[in-house]
């Protein structure tokens, strides 16, 4: 059988708007043209098709049993259309910075300082995209990508952005209780609320064997953000991310627990096109990215 040949897309913007206003005449004042055009188009699509589309109904038209099945694919596919333009649009923008960013880190380090961001460049309009599987940098769909690597993908720049380590922290009020008592009891005050890679990574496993053996573990979780949200809430002491709970700490929600190792953690690389930027504003994040970096 063969392939059914799809009508241009002029014939069925006539179709759809004839279908919808059910009128010839409205359906021509809406598209800017005459009634006689509408009534060609509606001709050759039915031709085309070779299935009755509308019938007369007093002095406008209603549809038939195939119309009807015909405009709500069309329908659909002019939302899709309609949507797809704006998205384009959008990416016209010459304010829009994408950004790659894994999801911990955009959490708790970049998103609470995304309003100074704001502040500086009013303009701006940041996609983040906690996708790390899009983090070819190409000016198209990525602009700059924080990972824990160096992409190693040519025509970029990159540097070194941050350096992360495993923090033992807690709610102020468990960490002044467990302040008042010597290390080796604070199992019996406390649980700790794990993420998993923390339990055999390699940086912090020893931890977990050593000071931290003792604990009560009520839940592990794979995912740091939920562990941030549960010692929040009060459920327990944590080892995560310093970048992770920075605005935590600087809230005073949560506090460093003293005696406790500080363990190396992961270094987060940023990288852009090298050479001229699409646009003055993408340079200008990159560029505050690296400072807000320095800072630390």
């Amino acid at each position: 059988m063969s392939e059914q040949r799809i009508p241009s897309m002029k014939l069925l913007m006539g179709f759809e708007a004839a279908a919808r206003h059910g009128s010839f005449s409205r359906a021509a004042d809406e598209l800017h043209v005459t009634q006689s055009a509408i009534s060609h188009q509606v001709q050759q699509l039915e031709a085309q098709l070779m299935q009755p589309l509308f019938r007369r109904a007093g002095r406008g038209v209603e549809l038939t049993v195939a119309g009807e099945v015909l405009l709500r694919s069309v329908q659909r596919t002019l939302t899709v259309l309609r949507s797809g333009l704006g998205r384009i649009a959008t990416y016209l923008d010459p304010g829009l910075v994408s950004l790659v960013c894994p999801a911990p880190l955009l959490y708790g380090w970049l998103q609470p300082r995304l309003p100074l961001l704001q502040a500086l460049l009013p303009e701006l309009c940041l996609v983040l995209s906690v996708d790390e599987s899009a983090r070819f940098v190409d000016e198209i769909d990525v602009d700059m990508a924080i990972s824990n690597r160096p992409l190693l993908q040519p025509g970029l720049q990159e540097l070194p952005l941050l350096q992360d380590e495993w923090l033992l922290v807690a709610p102020a009020g468990i960490a002044e209780k467990l302040g008042a008592i010597p290390q080796a009891q604070h199992h019996l005050h406390t649980d700790l609320i794990c993420l998993e890679e923390s339990l055999t990574s390699e940086a912090t496993a020893a931890l977990f064997l050593g000071p931290l053996d003792g604990f009560r573990k009520p839940a592990i979780y794979d995912d740091a953000r939920l562990v941030l949200d549960a010692v929040l809430e009060g459920r327990g002491m944590a080892c995560l991310p310093s970048l992770l709970v920075d605005a935590s700490l600087a809230r005073g929600q949560l506090q460093i627990l003293p005696g406790y190792p500080r363990l190396p953690g992961t270094t987060w690389w940023l990288s852009g096109v090298a050479g001229p930027a699409r646009s003055d504003t993408v340079l200008q994040v990159f560029q505050w990215l690296s400072a807000q970096g320095q800072r630390l």
